[in-house]
């Protein structure tokens, strides 16, 4: 009876395990792909390796469970040396994947990014308590309270991300999106965004006081020639 109920338990887990490995949602950006596969790759080693342990841990139970004088272990080098170099094997895979993505252009925060003329550059201003989007060389500014943060899909878009006051974070959650906003200091994230006619929430990641909760903006990703007339438009009302 007790190894139905732990024969249970164990299909139960397993059944947990593959529905945590679906295939991943499409990814937003080329920020999100790259966090979204290295969080898939690194779910497909611990998968197998947590349902080993978790089979040597209920054999171990089942086995022994009536053991009434147990006898010690015994060495043996041949284990050891396995366990060793497969757990160095792991690291291994799981910090060069790590490397591989954190270090990323499109991941990694870089103040020597070097954007091309075509490439889209926007300074985000924080401050108490909304958001301040500049697009350098457009003459277009625009923030939260008034309107949405719009990108182009498909090209490449900067972040450069500052602060008026003190500490705020920009994050994007689903562009794969977060920088601190420390003042005196101005930081710079690069995504492409994929797929135009989407809009995502952001927010202010970092406590900020008592209006924290209103840091609130969407970002709108459209084409290229919906993001020229957009920026049109914005000229005509300013002027």
């Amino acid at each position: 009876m007790k190894r139905k109920r732990i024969a249970a338990v164990a299909l139960f887990g397993v059944a947990l395990l593959a529905m945590a490995a679906e295939p991943v949602a499409a990814q937003e950006s080329t920020t999100d792909r790259l966090i979204s596969n290295l969080n898939q790759e690194l779910l497909f080693v611990a998968v197998p390796i947590t349902l080993l342990v978790e089979g040597i841990l209920i054999y171990t139970v089942v086995r022994f469970t009536n053991n009434d004088e147990p006898k010690p272990t015994r060495e043996n080098r041949r284990l050891e040396i396995t366990w060793t170099i497969a757990t160095a094997v792991i690291l291994l895979f799981v910090g060069v994947g790590a490397y591989n993505v954190m270090g990323a252009q499109d991941v990694i925060t870089t103040d020597q990014a070097e954007p091309q003329p075509e490439d889209t550059e926007i300074n985000v201003t924080a401050q108490k308590y909304y958001w301040t989007f500049e697009y350098e060389d457009e003459n277009v500014i625009v923030d939260s309270n008034q309107g949405q943060l719009v990108i182009p899909a498909n090209e490449k878009v900067y972040f450069e991300i500052g602060t008026a006051d003190w500490l705020h974070a920009f994050h994007v959650p689903d562009l794969g999106l977060k920088q601190d906003a420390v003042p005196g200091q101005q930081n710079v994230i690069r995504t492409e965004a994929t797929n135009p006619g989407n809009t995502y929430q952001g927010y202010c990641a970092e406590y900020c006081g008592q209006g924290h909760s209103r840091m609130l903006f969407e970002v709108q990703v459209v084409t290229q020639e919906e993001f020229e007339q957009w920026l049109e438009e914005q000229r005509s009302e300013d002027s």
